[in-house]
């Protein structure tokens, strides 16, 4: 009998020892579990500071880049503002690959970058306007459509102007219907490029022609025109096409179109965010020049100053007798690089 309650006592004993020996293994787990996590935390703490230092260190040192190229930008007096926009131009296309109307575009847009190109403001001899005459003025919108276009096209129609829109391909269904409005309110209808991928468009002649001949046959159906007006992607003197540009215009002019690019720039593709006032300004301060002069603006949806900007310049351009017109056949072509210095 003794040995039998000796050999429960034992039992319970052996029992208990399991227990406390589960308990301190439970205990001493969550212990470390507790000490892993309160490292983990403390590893990500520190690496989330030093990120953060270093996205300062990179904020504060673009933004000496970009003081540092305006202060060149104001010494310097050969830089034109044509060429500041086609810089822009350029390098928007250039960051946003996949981006259509910002495309924005974009647009955008509407991704500022010192690509090299030309300097080339559009003057010409013949193109200066002498005292008493009135300009003949030619407002033009790239990287479209989107929203800005709609509400662009309903202060044109309003003020019974027309204007010329280069656009890009876009295969939604607000897209096509502000396509058929363009054609249907009696604007111009020109060709940007369907992708507005610098690098695929400007890969070789045939990508070019590619590019172009399926915007040509999209806009066809959509709105039946086919365009034969185009603006080259960042201009007819961009700096980054791997083809020379002049191999370009000869499958342009064999094609039977036109090619415009600008004179006058209202700054929207800048790197500077101009106010509405600021972008009118721009477009007056070179108007009063030409006889003829070709507006460069962009209507992708980042570009609200723009449409906010269009009445009280469209006010201006009236005030000073301008004649505002759409591109046609009778318009005489503002050309970076002229077509017919291109044999």
């Amino acid at each position: 009998m003794e040995e039998k309650v000796a050999d429960g006592l034992r039992q319970q004993q052996a029992r208990r020892k399991r227990i406390n020996r589960m308990k301190m293994s439970m205990v001493a787990g969550l212990i470390i579990w507790i000490i892993v996590l309160s490292a983990l935390m403390v590893f990500l703490l520190v690496k989330v500071v030093f990120l953060e230092q270093k996205l300062n260190d990179t904020l504060i040192s673009k933004e000496e880049i970009i003081q540092e190229n305006d202060e060149k930008s104001a010494e310097s007096p050969k830089e034109n503002t044509s060429d500041k926009i086609l810089k822009d131009d350029v390098a928007k296309a250039d960051h946003s690959e996949g981006s259509i109307a910002d495309n924005e575009t974009d647009s955008s847009e509407d991704g500022e970058n010192s690509e090299d190109v030309s300097e080339n403001d559009g003057a010409e001899e013949d193109n200066f306007l002498e005292e008493g005459e009135h300009p003949k003025v030619y407002l033009t919108f790239d990287d479209g459509p989107s929203v800005n276009t709609s509400k662009i096209l309903d202060i044109l129609k309003e003020r019974n102007i027309k204007a010329t829109f280069f656009v890009i391909g876009q295969e939604d269904d607000e897209s096509r219907e502000l396509y058929r409005r363009i054609v249907a309110e009696g604007h111009t209808l020109g060709m940007h490029s369907f992708s507005h991928k610098y690098d695929a468009i400007y890969k070789s002649r045939e990508s070019f022609a590619e590019d172009m001949l399926h915007l040509q046959s999209y806009l066809k159906e959509v709105t039946g025109i086919a365009p034969d007006l185009i603006r080259f992607p960042g201009g007819s003197s961009n700096g980054v096409s791997n083809v020379d540009i002049k191999e370009l215009i000869r499958y342009v002019r064999e094609q039977g179109w036109t090619y415009f690019d600008w004179n006058v720039v209202s700054g929207d593709a800048t790197s500077q965010v101009y106010t509405p006032d600021e972008l009118v300004a721009n477009v007056m301060n070179d108007v009063i020049k030409y006889d003829t002069s070709v507006v460069l603006m962009h209507d992708s949806s980042a570009k609200g100053s723009t449409v906010d900007a269009l009445v009280p310049m469209i006010d201006q351009l009236q005030a000073m007798g301008a004649e505002l017109l759409p591109i046609d056949e009778n318009t005489k072509p503002i050309q970076h690089i002229k077509a017919e210095d291109v044999e």
